[in-house]
């Protein structure tokens, strides 16, 4: 599919040119001239986007979330960048790149990333716990067990239950792929943060211009009011992952100058990838579906949620906005969120004014996302 070629203009001058007079003919013929030269006047340029995440797999939220990027024909990928996280750097990569494949759509690059974050480490992150309590989800170093077996260093690829990709990774890293490509498109290239901060940092700190020359960021994160959430609910839900894993990296990004931040947290847990919403999809029978169903895990949509903002913001139906950073004392708060309203905001200290999504459009958000993840696919090499 073309997401960037635009729809050809209509030629000028076209039928009975006699019946016309000489000045409507002139005005028809600059008419044409000009779509001609500027044909962003008969179709929207595509949203341009690169997705930063920690690509868990296969299946699950974080590969899942790049569907509703690829199949909207409003939005054109730039790439994706990848970071440890959830899993690994290496083994994130490896499965999208395998995913990309599956799906026929590996002229998209990923990009690898940051393996540790800025400052935590596996050590570090054991002893807190020891100070201060679980962490619930412990992503790469951990999951949701124990961290005393946890090696401190990134092990080697393992064997992978969806088969191994031959799609290489770009030859740059993910830091220096986003500032290449946010200077290549300046003031056009939405960021989609859906993992830790880490490549972002890296890349505010390679180049101080480069989240002033993005269009946007819009991040998976920010989650407010856990403590009482941890106690009623879900305690994996009521933890803030992506900004627990990295916070040094998560409070660059947030202090940055972007132009706009758009936070997509509490609202991420609010709808879930059911067993009945998976029968839906399953209906039509592709690739992607077989995949999506195989590696299928019952958790909330929170990446798919995000991008789906990033390729519709008219999905937001409900938002406010606020001044946010990241508590970075070391104590049990560390990596957790903090909001001031107007009337508090500590402004000198380099905090910046938020969008934080309240309510979407989830009938809207549910039935497009099954429309996408039923979208044909061509398996690489067989268009």
């Amino acid at each position: 599919m073309n997401l960037s070629s635009p729809r050809r203009p209509v030629r000028a001058g076209s039928g009975p040119r006699r019946l016309l007079p000489a000045a409507l003919r002139a005005l028809v013929l600059g008419a044409g001239l000009l779509a001609a030269t500027h044909p962003a006047a008969h179709a929207a340029e595509p949203r341009l986007v690169i997705e930063d995440n920690d690509f868990l797999g296969p299946g699950g939220s974080d590969q899942q979330s790049i569907i509703p990027l690829l199949f909207n024909p409003a939005v054109k990928v730039l790439g994706f960048t990848v970071a440890t996280g959830d899993g690994w750097e290496n083994q994130e990569s490896a499965h999208l790149r395998r995913f990309l494949e599956i799906i026929g759509r590996t002229e998209v690059p990923v990009a690898d990333g940051a393996v540790y974050p800025l400052i935590n480490s596996v050590p570090l992150m054991r002893l807190r716990e020891k100070q201060f309590g679980t962490i619930p989800w412990k992503g790469a170093w951990g999951a949701l067990g124990s961290m005393d077996k946890v090696p401190s260093v990134q092990p080697p690829l393992p064997a992978m239950k969806d088969g191994a990709p031959t799609l290489k990774p770009a030859a740059e890293s993910a830091a220096l792929f986003l500032i290449r490509q946010v200077h290549a498109h300046p003031h056009q290239v939405t960021i989609v943060e859906a993992g830790p901060m880490t490549n972002l940092a890296l890349a505010i700190r390679i180049d101080p211009t480069f989240a002033a020359t993005a269009k946007e960021l819009i991040f998976m994160g920010g989650l407010l009011d856990t403590s009482m959430r941890a106690l009623t609910g879900n305690v994996d839900f009521a933890s803030d992952f992506n900004m627990i894993f990295d916070p040094e990296a998560a409070h660059i990004t947030l202090t940055a100058p972007w132009p706009s931040i758009t936070v997509v947290g509490n609202v991420s847990n609010d709808l879930m990838m059911t067993r009945d919403y998976l029968k839906r999809i399953q209906q039509k029978r592709t690739p992607m579906t077989d995949y999506i169903g195989t590696y299928y895990d019952p958790l909330p949509m929170w990446d798919e949620m995000a991008t789906a903002i990033a390729a519709d913001p008219s999905l937001v139906t409900a938002s406010l906005d606020a001044y946010m950073d990241i508590d970075l004392a070391n104590g049990p708060h560390y990596g957790h969120v903090v909001v001031w309203p107007d009337s508090t905001a500590p402004r000198e200290t380099g905090i910046r004014k938020v969008r934080i999504v309240q309510t979407i459009d989830a009938p809207r958000f549910l039935d497009t996302f099954l429309h996408e993840a039923q979208s044909d696919v061509h398996p690489a090499g067989h268009p």
